[in-house]
């Protein structure tokens, strides 16, 4: 039968149960990631494609999955915590910086966390919209956490007395949402721009609102971020 492995195969003969379950979970996953993320896209994909790409069976999938939703759900959040633990890996090199060379250095750490794969990018910024309630929920409790760190950072500024103390709620929501909107228009093509591009006028953004009033426009800082160790593209277990 095509795309299932029979136990004749022999394919896991010998391995513990536990362990054959986190392979087919895996390969299901990697089997989403291409379809949703480099082929035909999450809506232009079937239960059958998936199984077809993981050489796995559809019992085996719903052992797995209840839903192809539940799939993209679970990619959705995995390219999340690719770009957090990007973000994260950077912090503790940047908190004794100034304000504007901290959050930007923060800020291209998240973008080559986010864009290193680009079936992060598709999956995170296009395919992720409009699914279904459930999955709008998902995404703006994502948003939400990016917004509570950048809160985060901009009050430990102002509590250091680095940049005029205010409510950063509204100014860091329309950065996140600018993100958001900018990336999808630039992942899907409708923006003609080289990643830099894009990096640059997101920042130009944010930077501006962190200034005293009367002050000149900040200078984006120089793309030398420290070397850093953007985490595996693999699937997790």
């Amino acid at each position: 039968m095509a795309g299932r492995i029979t136990p004749a195969a022999g394919r896991y003969g010998g391995r513990p149960a536990a362990e054959r379950q986190a392979e087919r979970r895996r390969r299901f996953l990697e089997a989403g990631l291409d379809l949703f993320g480099a082929g035909p896209g999450y809506r232009a994909t079937r239960i059958t494609d998936v199984c077809r790409a993981a050489g796995l069976s559809s019992r085996q999938f719903y052992e797995e999955f209840h839903t192809l939703e539940d799939l993209l759900a679970e990619l959705h959040l995995y390219v999340n915590d690719v770009a957090q633990q990007a973000v994260l890996g950077v912090l503790p090199q940047v908190r004794h910086l100034e304000p504007i060379e901290r959050c930007s250095r923060l800020f291209r750490a998240y973008a080559a966390g986010a864009t290193a794969d680009p079936r992060h990018t598709r999956i995170a910024f296009v395919e992720i919209i409009g699914v279904s309630p459930r999955l709008d929920r998902q995404r703006l409790d994502r948003r939400a956490r990016w917004i509570a760190f950048l809160c985060e950072q901009l009050d430990d500024a102002a509590g250091r007395g680095e940049i005029p103390a205010r409510d950063f709620r509204v100014t860091a929501a329309a950065f996140i949402g600018a993100i958001n909107g900018l990336m999808h228009d630039w992942a899907v093509g409708w923006v003609d721009a080289t990643l830099d591009q894009i990096v640059d006028e997101l920042l130009l953004m944010l930077l501006g609102r962190l200034q005293v009033p009367g002050e000149t426009g900040p200078a984006v800082p120089a793309q030398d971020v420290p070397d850093q160790d953007v985490p595996a593209q693999d699937v997790p277990r």
